[in-house]
């Protein structure tokens, strides 16, 4: 990857719906010379996916929270994997290095939200034996990379 490809893939950062003759005029490359990086861009897997980005206010998802957790026994691993992800308000799980098993990023409308979500969903999940989690007041910065 070299610096147009860079170029190009912080004006698809952007606007995702930007088109290669948008693109073409911002980094000074003919449009097809875009569109055909777009492509190996594409196919190399390093653009994964075209998407969305959701404005959580606006969409009455008021509270933010990070939740560290910690399973008990590796047999729970893969269980808890298969089940944590189904959930809608769970944005992100990582398996992290540390004194916790996963990270997680929440939304929830609200605390009630998130007391319901962590007593009667992730509690439950076999294997769930410690959870810490941290609401956040506000975020200064949110990418997507």
């Amino acid at each position: 990857m070299d610096e147009i490809d860079s170029a190009i893939l912080n004006e698809l950062k952007q606007n995702g719906r930007a088109s290669a003759s948008e693109i073409s005029k911002r980094v000074s490359l003919s449009v097809p010379a875009v569109g055909e990086r777009i492509r190996k861009m594409e196919q190399a897997g390093t653009i994964q996916k075209y998407t969305v980005r959701l404005n959580r206010q606006q969409l009455g998802q008021h509270l933010l929270a990070f939740i560290f957790v910690n399973i008990d026994k590796n047999e729970n691993i893969e269980p808890f994997r298969e089940a944590i992800v189904q959930f809608s308000c769970v944005l992100e799980c990582h398996h992290v290095a540390g004194e916790y098993d996963y990270l997680l990023k929440v939304a929830a409308a609200d605390t009630q939200a998130l007391e319901v979500f962590l007593s009667q969903s992730l509690k439950k999940i076999s294997g769930v034996v410690r959870s810490n989690t941290i609401i956040t007041l506000i975020t200064l910065k949110e990418e997507i990379n």
